[in-house]
């Protein structure tokens, strides 16, 4: 059972898309991050200041074995640095079909704005900041993707019928 897998750099649309997306195609949605925050009891940003990013890390790469386990078709949406660790790359394929959204960084700036929930974006330059994380992961992003939909000044239907296309 093949689920649809969106990835793709924070604010690039991955947990709206997929929540519509999952609706127009009856399947269920869900957030990897949600998920660990649910089993966790933890939000995203304690997790880090606690714990570290190796160890939230880790709790992603168990989340992505659980859903290999998983009966029911999804749609997954994962957070944005899970893909670019490599060992979560296979399990990513044997997931199903990998979707990679794609915005501009002047996107991704004016999405990410103001958003003081990202522990990957705390302190100094916005805009570097985003530059500086794109550059480390377009690679393992377009490793894993088996297709690429752009999001810029795309609704929500275009972005679906887009996805709809590719898979």
């Amino acid at each position: 059972m093949k689920h649809i897998i969106l990835i793709g750099f924070m604010g690039s649309g991955k947990t709206s898309v997929g929540e519509k997306l999952a609706e127009t195609l009856n399947l269920s949605f869900l957030d990897t991050d949600e998920q660990i925050e649910r089993t966790s009891g933890m939000k995203i940003s304690d997790i880090f200041e606690k714990y570290g990013e190796t160890y939230f890390r880790g709790l992603e790469t168990e989340t992505l074995k659980n859903l290999l386990k998983d009966g029911e078709r999804k749609v997954i949406s994962v957070g944005g640095g899970l893909p670019v660790q490599e060992k979560n790359q296979p399990y990513l394929k044997e997931l199903g079909t990998v979707v990679f959204l794609e915005a501009s960084e002047e996107t991704l700036i004016e999405r990410l704005e103001g958003d003081t929930t990202r522990p990957m974006l705390k302190g100094g330059n916005l805009r570097e900041k985003i530059h500086m994380l794109m550059e480390q992961r377009k690679k393992a992003y377009d490793k894993v993707a088996d297709c690429h939909i752009q999001t810029d000044n795309k609704n929500f239907e275009e972005i679906i019928e887009g996805i709809r296309n590719e898979i």
